[in-house]
């Protein structure tokens, strides 16, 4: 069996013959496989989930336990039967529970990435290459300008300008599955042991890491605070930044953690007086590097910058195309 036989785009999504699934489906479908808990990639609504125990938990978490038909937990690197296929999950270093989806029939072997980076996070499990015939990646930072600086120096800079300025709060907008607990995690190992005050959009999935044992120390949601959040650390959804519940942090530094921080326009039109690039993707080095591990000749990119990744592929003699699936709205604070 060729590669290209293992999956194919539908209207749905990406579907995957030899299992007679969905992979990160764009709609509801009777039996969708999903990547991670993202919702652009894990939508309510199909009739069975099968993802990683993490992911079905911040699914339910999202979305209700009566979102999905059935639930089937998949631990990572445990082979699954499905139809005729061989599907493991493998880790993709994204958030908790993500994952690669690993599909092997009549000899051929593609993997979907889902979205991933290569960076350490202390919140979720590392990537894990895995050698195939036919690679789908995400491209979201598919751009040579995009490279990710290492995470612990945006983290100094932040408590530097935290000391520096004690007598203002520094509010960090970061999405509430993923980057929230990652800078949390990031603090904590950068020796910030205080109390991290947080919008209440974040408490739920932080709740929900913290029971999957992803340790994030003293927490509290912001109430009536005011002043005594001067030289505090405050964590809210990018959009929370600019609304009203902003207005009762006093003096904010307002922060964005991001790897489209790395857009200085992007930052000023947001009102960002203080940009940290961290991301939860891949920047272009690490994709490049991880088309190269995976050994795949045949390359699918999606979620993104399609067209410059695809170029590049094609300048190593790789066959390469887009397949210009929706999706991604929900990330593109990240």
């Amino acid at each position: 069996m060729k590669a290209t036989e293992l999956l194919e785009l539908r209207p749905q999504g990406l579907w995957c013959p030899p299992a007679g699934a969905f992979i990160d489906p764009v709609r509801p479908v009777d039996r969708a496989i999903v990547t991670h808990g993202h919702g652009d990639h894990c939508r309510p609504g199909s009739r069975a989930l099968l993802a990683t125990p993490e992911t079905v938990a911040i699914a339910e978490a999202r979305y209700g336990r009566t979102a999905f038909a059935a639930t089937q937990a998949i631990p990572a690197g445990r082979p699954m039967r499905l139809g005729d296929a061989t599907i493991t999950l493998v880790p993709a270093g994204h958030v908790l529970g993500s994952a690669q989806v690993v599909v092997e029939a009549g000899g051929a072997r593609a993997v979907v990435s889902g979205d991933y980076k290569r960076a350490a996070d202390p919140t979720c499990a590392p990537f894990e290459p895995v050698p195939c015939d036919l690679f789908v990646t995400e491209a979201t930072f598919g751009l040579p300008v995009f490279r990710h600086p290492p995470v612990q120096d945006e983290i100094a800079r932040l408590l530097a300008s935290v000391r520096a300025q004690p007598e203002r709060c520094h509010a960090i907008g970061a999405y509430a599955l993923g980057k929230a607990q990652r800078m949390i995690a990031e603090l904590r190992r950068a020796g910030w042991d205080r109390t991290i005050y947080l919008h209440g959009a974040l408490v739920g999935l932080c709740t929900v890491y913290g029971r999957l044992g992803i340790p994030l120390g003293p927490l509290e949601t912001v109430r009536g605070q005011g002043a005594e959040l001067k030289g505090e650390i405050v964590l809210g959804p990018p959009s929370a930044l600019n609304d009203r519940w902003a207005r009762r942090l006093p003096d904010p530094v307002i922060c964005a953690a991001s790897g489209w921080m790395r857009v200085r326009q992007r930052a000023k039109q947001r009102g960002v007086e203080l940009p940290l690039v961290v991301s939860d993707h891949a920047d272009w080095d690490e994709l490049t590097a991880t088309i190269t591990e995976t050994g795949a000749q045949t390359v699918w990119v999606t979620h993104g910058a399609e067209e410059a990744l695809c170029l590049w592929c094609a300048d190593q003699g790789l066959d390469a195309r887009p397949l210009a699936l929706a999706g991604r709205g929900e990330e593109e604070a990240m």
